[in-house]
């Protein structure tokens, strides 16, 4: 989780440690209990998890509750991901270039966890001092630049050096990925109640 929001702090290599490869030539990575860079969906479903009940406590502490809360939010940040991950995957695919597609929902799912900490701010700023939208945009500016950092970072070295000739530039394909994450972040937020 520090590496999501602490990006900037990690210098070391932000490559997956690989174990070795079959006959055919395709890599294996070692898992996330041995490679810090290794993706897991571990925290991005917690995270979003987490992220869905924020929301419902935000709606019911203004006295907007409905049951349809949970499933409208999830709903939103679900389909906002899967678009998001078409979207990079077929960036790779004009770049010929091999990345699971569990690992994208893994890499692109890691902005819940910066938007869970800017629901935190929001709602206890927001009890004690009344400013809860300008924490959380306080806080938002902060989680989405770590987190467009993290997947840049991670982007460039899940994209192999040499790609495609025809297909777009690797250095601009990995910016506009990092960029996705600082505008699906702003998309996906729930502020509206927020004091």
């Amino acid at each position: 989780m520090l590496r999501v929001l602490f990006p900037f702090a990690f210098r070391n290599s932000w490559a997956r440690q690989e174990v070795g490869a079959d006959a055919d030539g395709k890599i294996s990575y070692a898992l996330p209990q041995h490679d810090d860079n290794a993706p897991d969906l571990y925290i991005p479903t917690m995270s979003l998890l987490t992220y869905v009940l924020l929301c419902a406590l935000c709606y019911g502490t203004a006295g907007k509750f409905d049951p349809d809360v949970l499933p409208d939010v999830t709903t939103k940040c679900l389909g906002f991901q899967v678009l998001e991950v078409i979207a990079i995957r077929i960036g790779f695919y004009l770049m010929e270039a091999q990345v699971p597609i569990l690992d994208l929902f893994c890499y692109t799912g890691y902005k819940y966890l910066g938007l869970v900490i800017n629901m935190c701010s929001g709602i206890t700023v927001g009890h004690l001092l009344g400013y809860g939208h300008r924490a959380y945009y306080f806080t938002y500016l902060w989680t989405a630049t770590a987190v467009s950092y993290f997947i840049l970072k991670v982007m460039a070295n899940c994209i192999p050096r040499i790609t495609s000739a025809v297909g777009p530039k690797r250095q601009f394909m990995v910016l506009g990925f990092a960029a996705s994450q600082f505008a699906t972040c702003w998309f996906v937020s729930q502020t509206k109640f927020l004091e």
